[in-house]
């Protein structure tokens, strides 16, 4: 049985990769195609080293920097790579990579992160981020997001399985594709971050500063609580933005991009982690959580599938706000104040396991088995 990877591209090592990482642990014999792969020599163990096949977009002008400008290219780019050969295709995808062309003794299973966000329900938030509501450029863009919404819904005929990373993108599948996916969680490192129970007096939020993850709303809420220390860490394109409203209140004490270790530290150390993005799924409220550190997040997106939330489920691990705003958010965190002693240190470490790199190989490997199984490929 010859077996395929099939992945977006190959710049980083993020979210998406470390999927990718650990489907090509369960299958290391796979060989491994992307749209481009720029990754520099130092950065390629995740991938085992593996040479890559790419399209005719890795060798476009400045594709390395502007690979996303190439997006009206993508759907025939990913076309073009061919895969006749494989008996098992396996794609892990949020944008392109699900629609790889295959044959009907191909076997193709797509592990979805999300339908193409900003072709979908996300596309008026994403064209007002990036000024294109407006002009000629504004319509160019509409234009193509909606021939990607036609591309992107055809292709999934092509796709014989499908696996959401969470409820919440299985219910998008459904709404983009009318295709039922079945939920296998992904991987979160949670070995990395030791258990602690001694916490300090002060509340963590980090991510990198882009609008959709509030970061902005985190600061401004406790702008209004002057008694409650807030620590940032993270950086973006939002900095200026977020140190400006946190100019002048010596509660809030923004760090900037810090280590690994850092991090760490002060996720172990927090009396709870503070998380106001809608996510897909969202590790980081999972890695907080690890270190026995409750999250206060908003109530929608996979955060609803990763914390335990008080009031609503035995052995609760955190505390939800039901509207992205501040005097929500403060809400939220006077009633953790209060409730506080309900939530167990230890049980915020249990429900992170769930979540741990093992429980996905294991759940990732028995899925994919059946339907070798099913479909008798050797």
């Amino acid at each position: 049985m010859k077996i395929a990877v099939v992945c977006d591209w190959l710049v980083t090592y993020a979210g998406a990769e470390k999927v990718l990482e650990q489907i090509l642990n369960v299958y290391p014999e796979a060989d491994l195609f992307a749209l481009v792969d720029f990754l520099d020599e130092n950065k390629r163990d995740f991938i085992k080293h593996k040479k890559v096949t790419t399209s005719f977009i890795q060798h476009l002008p400045k594709a390395k920097t502007k690979y996303r400008s190439y997006l009206p290219l993508m759907p025939l780019a990913i076309e073009q790579l061919d895969l006749s050969k494989y008996d098992l295709i396996i794609s892990s995808s949020h944008c392109v990579a699900k629609g790889i062309m295959t044959g009907p003794n191909q076997v193709h299973i797509s592990y979805v992160h999300s339908p193409i966000r900003y072709a979908w329900d996300l596309q008026h938030q994403y064209l007002r981020e990036a000024g294109l509501t407006k002009g000629l450029k504004g319509w160019l863009a509409k234009i193509i997001l909606h021939y990607m919404r036609i591309w992107d819904a055809r292709t999934s005929n092509g796709v014989d399985y499908f696996i959401a990373n969470s409820k919440f993108i299985a219910k998008r599948i459904w709404k983009c594709y009318r295709r039922e996916a079945d939920v296998i969680y992904p991987p979160v490192d949670v070995e990395a971050f030791e258990y602690c129970d001694q916490k300090e007096d002060f509340y963590l939020t980090a991510s990198r500063m882009v609008p959709y993850k509030k970061m902005d709303l985190i600061v401004e809420a406790f702008t209004q609580m002057p008694d409650k220390k807030l620590i940032v860490i993270g950086t973006g394109p939002d900095f200026d933005k977020i140190q400006k409203i946190a100019q002048g209140c010596e509660n809030i004490k923004l760090m900037g991009y810090q280590p690994f270790s850092v991090l760490k530290e002060h996720m172990q150390k927090a009396k709870a982690f503070v998380f106001a993005a809608e996510e897909d799924f969202g590790i980081t409220p999972v890695e907080a959580q690890a270190c026995g550190t409750p999250v206060i997040a908003f109530g929608k997106g996979g955060a609803l599938e990763t914390v335990r939330g008080l009031g609503i489920k035995d052995k609760p691990t955190g505390i939800f706000f039901d509207k992205q705003n501040k005097d929500s958010l403060i809400d939220a965190v006077n009633k953790f104040e209060q409730q506080s002693d309900l939530i167990k240190y230890e049980d915020c470490r249990e429900n992170a396991l769930e979540f741990g790199l093992d429980k996905f190989r294991y759940n990732f490997k028995h899925y994919v088995d059946k339907i070798i199984e099913e479909h008798n490929l050797k």
